[in-house]
Parts: C-alpha cells; sequence; structure tokens
C-alpha cells in the first residue's frame, strides 16, 4: 500500500484559518478528488485529524468513495451526526484500518498535527503552492518544514487565477531522496 500525503499550502506553510481552508481552489478540489479517489477499482483510504473531518461540508463528509480514518486522541469520539468513519488513536492504527480494506492507496490529508505524525511515514508528497503572500491569508495551522536533504521537488505545473480560483498555484510532487 502507497501512502502518501496531499496539501495545499501558502509560502508561509499556512494550511488553515479558524478551521476552514483560506482560500477556494476548484482546480485543486478537482485534483484532490482525482488523487484520492484512484482509478475507482479498489477503495483508498483519506486520514485526517478529527477537525479537519469536522471541517468538511455536510455533503460531503465523510468523503464519498474512500475509506475515511479520523485521528482523534479521544477514545470516544465518534461522527456526530451518524457519518460512516473509522477512528485511530495512533498513526499506525490508521495504517492498520487502511490495510485491513484492501486499500491500494492511503491518503494523508490533514490538518497539521496529523500531517507532522505521518511525515516520517510517506514517501511521497502532492503538494499545491498557493500564490497567496496577502496579510489577511495568514493562519493558525501550518504544514511542517521539509528538511530540504530528505525531499526532492519535481515541479509538475501551474495555474492562473480564474473564476473558480481565488489564487494561482503550483503543483509540485516531493519525494524522498
Amino acid at each position: 500500500m502507497d501512502i502518501r500525503m496531499i496539501v495545499a499550502m501558502n509560502h508561509a506553510r499556512v494550511i488553515g484559518r479558524d478551521g476552514e481552508l483560506p482560500w477556494r481552489l476548484t482546480s485543486d478540489m478537482a485534483r484532490f478528488k482525482e488523487l484520492t479517489l484512484g482509478c475507482g477499482d479498489e477503495s483508498n483510504a483519506v486520514i485526517m485529524g478529527r477537525a479537519t473531518f469536522d471541517s468538511l461540508p455536510d455533503n460531503f463528509r465523510p468523503l464519498p468513495d474512500r475509506i475515511n480514518i479520523v485521528m482523534s486522541r479521544d477514545v470516544n469520539w465518534r461522527p456526530s451526526g451518524g457519518e460512516d468513519a473509522e477512528v485511530a488513536l495512533y498513526p499506525g492504527r490508521a495504517i492498520e484500518i487502511a490495510f485491513a480494506y484492501g486499500c491500494e492507496e492511503c491518503w494523508i490529508i490533514g490538518g497539521g498535527q496529523i500531517y507532522e505524525m505521518f511525515l516520517e511515514n510517506v514517501d511521497e508528497i502532492h503538494m499545491t503552492l498557493v500564490a497567496d503572500t496577502s496579510e489577511s491569508k495568514i493562519g493558525d495551522v501550518l504544514f511542517p518544514e521539509l528538511d530540504e536533504n530528505v525531499w526532492s521537488k519535481q515541479e509538475i505545473g501551474s495555474a492562473g487565477m480564474s473564476a473558480e480560483d481565488e489564487f494561482g498555484s503550483t503543483y509540485s510532487i516531493f519525494k524522498k531522496v
């Protein structure tokens, strides 16, 4: 099973603010869906923190057609709306759950603490760098710093601002050296 991360962040490594994404990038959301769904022949898993799960819009909670695994330190936590999601207390258990479902790919989708916990377990990071340099987009959740001696970057493409995207962005894949 391949374990990967997917993240959108700005130059300051901001990934969230007040429990929400700090920007709207429709093209990046489409890429997120395409990558985390996979080819459709098998189930993929998405691993996220409880706050990330709670921040998903009601009509996308749980994320459809993927095994949703929610990390929580609260052993009694369960989705409040009866949503179908597995709960894991530690990273190894989350990976075990994905493996037990026969997942081909397991995607770590946030938030900041979850990215930090799983960083050493992944070989690939799919990163969208949002061209947002405004001070109004300072956030309270950051992506961990990447050690340039551990990761090599391959720039895949870029997108400008559009009616669907609030900012331009660059899409890269980082692989462990």
